[in-house]
């Protein structure tokens, strides 16, 4: 039986200057669905959701609320109309509570003096006991990450919302979170509210979506039943080319290689304790475990971007005392952070001037850097990591977020490290570029490289390492290999079952 359209857009197009972004955009929602958007990196997705939350306007093209032609100039307007947009990253205000942060938007506009403290606190507690139970004069800041997106979830409630817009919602949640999300989803859904859904995680779209529409290079593609498809038609629709198999073959052999890496008794005295383990030399070594478990604090330790408690580390059976990230970096061991914009990238530099970043020395002669050796470095990187841009001038900001993540990789691989730690390297970008990454990884990996990959995506896990340790409360819970490398079996042991 065909549901009720709550939003429709038709004919919707944007340019950017002579570029356009989006070209004749259809696409609907109904009363009680959850549809998936999809696309790669840059294929307009932000662009239509900004124009139906009223952030941008369209040059061309129409929008209708229930049938209803409608005008949303500006966020307010959005509001109004019942859409409510839960961003990836959290909007809160950190140091009020939970019911101001609910009611923010009507405390904004209301035209009394004074706020009934009381009436606020009443009024979030009936929003919130349709989710889950908060304390509402909580400050929000002490909230965890889960809490914080409900709180979320609870101000689109809070303005009578049609349509929710959720943008990459567990791109920062445990497993366990995830499902209490899906599960205030499910609900969300039964009251009738259309919900569209953007993320590049495939198997999460294929257990909570009813719909898919594909965009590609602002085009629209297509919609389809989910019931009707599979994850690698959307992919192919996604990309516009069969991209293969996800993850390439594993190729190492653990007989005879040499021990690039030994970790004796780590720890920091706060989040990790007694971490042991060794890298060889052309391994992929993945570290696995709910958020919070510890697993970049272990990796930020060995790379000296922590202190240490105690503890011992050997690079090629030599003990070598790190205690800074320079440290790191001159015996050939990086580490490339899981947040590329706010402690990875140069955010408003150019593409030039990150990929240098990391050798101005070797490009430079009497404290002066050589622009000819910059140049030539920099489009030798562009080339080979295959980064879409105008130009090695352009700012890094105007980037997709697959091509900062190359420009990322590209900063750190020119100094040619022996040793890297990837603390989700893959963690929003989408399905083309991840598998480019994914082929790379494990390219380095056949030329001799060491590579420690943390992933909270457990079929990237499996796909992509020969070995798996697996991090519960900051202790070493157990190792997987081989046939033992199943997602029941690392979340058995991340869970902290014991056998």
């Amino acid at each position: 039986m065909l549901k009720e359209v709550v939003l429709s857009v038709k004919g919707i197009e944007k340019s950017f200057g002579p570029t356009k972004v989006l070209k004749e955009i259809n696409f609907s929602v109904c009363k009680g669905e959850v549809h998936a958007l999809v696309g790669e990196n840059g294929a307009g997705k932000s662009t239509l959701m900004n124009i139906i939350g009223g952030i941008l306007q369209a040059d061309a093209g129409e929008i209708f609320i229930e049938g209803e032609k409608v005008e949303i100039k500006n966020p307010l307007d959005a509001q109004k109309f019942g859409i409510a947009f839960v961003h990836q990253e959290i909007t809160l205000c950190p140091h009020v509570s939970v019911a101001e942060n609910i009611f923010m938007s009507a405390i904004n506009n209301s035209k009394n003096l004074f706020v009934s403290y009381k009436k606020l606190y009443k009024d979030a507690a009936d929003i919130l006991k349709q989710l889950v139970s908060i304390p509402t004069d909580k400050k929000s800041g002490e909230l965890n990450i889960s809490d914080q997106q409900i709180i979320e979830i609870a101000k689109a409630l809070s303005m009578d919302s049609k349509i929710i817009i959720f943008d990459e919602p567990t791109a920062a949640l445990s497993e366990n979170e995830d499902n209490a999300l899906f599960e205030i989803i499910d609900k969300l859904k039964k009251r009738g509210i259309g919900i569209i859904y953007i993320s590049h995680r495939m198997e999460e779209i294929f257990t909570q979506c009813d719909r898919i529409s594909v965009l590609r290079d602002g085009c629209y593609i297509g919609t389809y039943n989910v019931s009707e498809s599979n994850p690698k038609m959307i992919i192919n629709k996604m990309v516009g080319r069969e991209i293969g198999d996800m993850y390439p073959q594993k190729k190492y052999n653990e007989e005879g290689c040499e021990t690039l890496l030994e970790v004796r008794n780590l720890s920091d005295g706060k989040r990790f304790k007694n971490i042991n383990f060794k890298l060889q030399r052309g391994e992929i070594l993945g570290i696995a475990g709910i958020v919070g478990a510890g697993r970049s604090e272990i990796a930020q330790t060995v790379c000296g971007l922590r202190g240490k408690q105690n503890g011992e580390v050997f690079y090629k059976g030599k003990n070598i005392d790190i205690k800074s990230p320079w440290d790191s970096i001159r015996n050939g061991i990086l580490y490339l952070t899981e947040d590329r914009k706010l402690e990875g990238l140069f955010l408003l530099m150019s593409i030039k001037q990150n990929i240098s970043a990391m050798v101005l020395d070797s490009i430079s002669k009497r404290g002066f850097v050589e622009k000819k050796k910059e140049t030539e470095c920099v489009k030798r990187n562009v080339v080979a990591f295959n980064i879409k841009c105008r130009g090695i001038d352009q700012n890094v900001n105007s980037l997709s977020g697959g091509n900062q993540q190359k420009i990322l990789f590209a900063k750190l691989l020119n100094v040619k490290p022996n040793i890297i730690f990837m603390d989700e390297p893959t963690r929003g970008i989408d399905v083309g570029v991840k598998s480019e990454i994914h082929k790379l990884l494990r390219n380095l990996a056949n030329e001799g490289m060491g590579i420690i990959m943390i992933s909270s995506e457990l079929p990237e896990v499996i796909g992509m390492c020969d070995r798996v340790l697996v991090i519960h409360e900051g202790n070493l819970s157990g190792e997987v290999t081989g046939s033992e490398m199943s997602e029941t079996r690392i979340i058995h042991l991340a869970s902290g079952l014991k056998e």
